[in-house]
């Protein structure tokens, strides 16, 4: 038996646990609205068209923010399209996704639904085929109160009550190629702040991301950053970062490790403002928005599902509906571990995306809903992680990786919320062959025991959840936990994720 160790300590702390951290993200993409959240006449379907058994689904994963509407697909949107009569509407040709939009969910639909999920909406501008005056109008529509043009729109079209969106994302991924208007870093970061500055004269007080890279491993990354914010730091709130992993070549040994590339990326872009920071003389430190981040297999999308026919644009076409193995949900809760590692710079993060399209919830056209493998590690994780996330002192085996070098086998983070005294444990089994005894010192926290201990791990690791077996693979109790001296002790097996929960 392989053996490990790590210590809690509520006086070492990483930072506050920012409900953000728990957000998704809804795209017009594929069957995520349209066929996703939003289908009329199925069975579950209320007044206005949405599925409740989705609904239902996104109450209990615990989604806290979400941000909308893209993603690639609002470098081309026009919010406009999206309001009044729906009748009266336009369809689109899509671009990004090569599709076409009806637009029969637009802000007000879509802010509505969100409430009803116990939401906030955070709402990302077209800065792609667009600039500051669309930005200001749909900022108007959506928070002025009465007394303006788009204000009073929004009144006519049957919505009173502002929306009130406090967090707006300033374009997706403008150093994208892929980007309909990808923008040079000085491009994008002139449009970014004169964009921000005129927002911030219609309410000083909204938060404002700034897009970073689209991904670490682009070769604009790190010098984008840095021009960026050189021009838009004292402006905005937060930089993006957007990850995404697969297993390349069936080295799983790789692909467990792939938090170990997310931690990197933060730092670096952590290091980077925080010299912007250095530069400036401010005394503001800028947050990280981790709003696009999961597990995709991106190689697929570009294998068979991509839509290259100039006279083919389908509405609603199924497309990056990956299906998650247990290997893949465990990969999923380290990422998880990775954003709460960080949780004093990491404040927001939303999972790309929520329903159908590389998503944790699935749904079929007239039929059921049901959770992928990934559901089960975002629930518990939003459910217990509250608090303070704290530093753990971490004593394990290492393995080699082809990609990340020489890694911990065990990763683990905890929190710890000093009101109510609970705390919980997250860890990952990154071995593919061997299961892995923990001790766990909670002797600092008190006189305490394991409230519970639940394990996801399915001796096939690429064990999934279907239309035809949709309750295939779940969390299970992990009975191997145990307490005694302040000390707890679990079996991982191998290739899991486990939450512990002590009170």
């Amino acid at each position: 038996m392989i053996n490990a160790s790590l210590t809690i300590d509520p006086h070492f702390t990483v930072g506050d646990v920012n409900r953000r951290l728990f957000g998704s993200f809804v795209e017009h993409l594929g069957r995520c609205v349209y066929g996703g959240i939003y289908e009329p006449g199925h069975p579950t379907a209320d007044a206005d068209g949405f599925r409740t058994d989705v609904a239902e689904l996104i109450r209990e994963l615990g989604v806290s923010t979400i941000r909308y509407p893209g993603g690639n697909f609002v470098s081309g949107y026009r919010w406009e399209d999206g309001v009044g009569p729906r009748e009266d509407r336009p369809k689109r040709l899509d671009l990004a996704w090569h599709s076409t939009e009806t637009n029969e969910i637009g802000l007000d639909e879509f802010a509505s639904w969100a409430a009803g999920v116990d939401s906030e909406l955070m709402y990302a501008v077209n800065l792609g085929t667009r600039g500051i005056d669309a930005a200001l109008d749909v900022l108007e529509y959506a928070n002025i109160p009465s007394g303006t043009f788009w204000s009073d729109q929004r009144i006519a079209n049957g919505h009173p009550q502002p929306h009130n969106i406090r967090m707006w994302c300033l374009g997706n991924e403008m150093d994208g190629p892929w980007q309909v208007g990808h923008s040079t870093p000085e491009e994008y970061g002139r449009i970014a702040v004169k964009t921000a500055r005129a927002m911030r004269q219609v309410d000083p007080d909204l938060e404002l991301v700034v897009c970073g890279s689209s991904s670490a491993h682009m070769p604009t990354f790190g010098e984008w950053e840095r021009i960026v914010l050189e021009e838009t730091y004292d402006e905005v709130d937060f930089i993006s970062c957007h990850a995404y992993y697969e297993p390349k070549n069936d080295d799983f040994a790789s692909f467990l490790a792939s938090a170990v590339d997310m931690d990197r990326f933060i730092e670096a872009v952590v290091a980077t403002a925080d010299h912007v920071k250095a530069l400036r003389s401010s005394d503001k430190t800028l947050n990280i928005s981790f709003d696009e981040w999961n597990v995709w297999y991106q190689s697929r999308y570009n294998e068979v599902d991509k839509i290259t026919d100039v006279a083919d644009w389908p509405t609603a076409p199924r497309l990056l509906e990956d299906s998650y193995s247990v290997m893949d949900a465990v990969v999923f809760g380290n990422l998880m571990i990775s954003l709460l590692r960080h949780a004093d710079r990491v404040t927001a993060a939303s999972l790309a995306q929520l329903v159908n399209v590389i998503a944790p919830i699935m749904t079929e056209p007239g039929g059921i809903s049901w959770k992928q493998t990934t559901f089960f590690p975002f629930a518990l994780t939003s459910q217990l992680a509250h608090g303070r996330s704290l530093e753990v002192r971490l004593q394990a085996p290492t393995y080699a990786s082809d990609a990340y070098g020489d890694v911990s086998l065990v990763d683990a983070v905890a929190t710890h919320d000093e009101e109510t005294g609970d705390a919980a444990v997250f860890l990952v089994n990154r071995s593919l062959t061997e299961a892995v005894t923990v001790q766990i010192d909670v002797s600092r926290l008190g006189d305490v025991s394991v409230v519970s201990a639940q394990t996801l791990h399915d001796d096939d690791i690429h064990a999934r959840n279907t239309l035809e077996d949709p309750e295939r693979v779940g969390l299970k109790e992990n009975t191997s936990a145990s307490i005694a001296g302040g000390i707890v002790s679990i079996t991982l097996p191998a290739v899991s994720w486990t939450a512990v929960a002590v009170r």
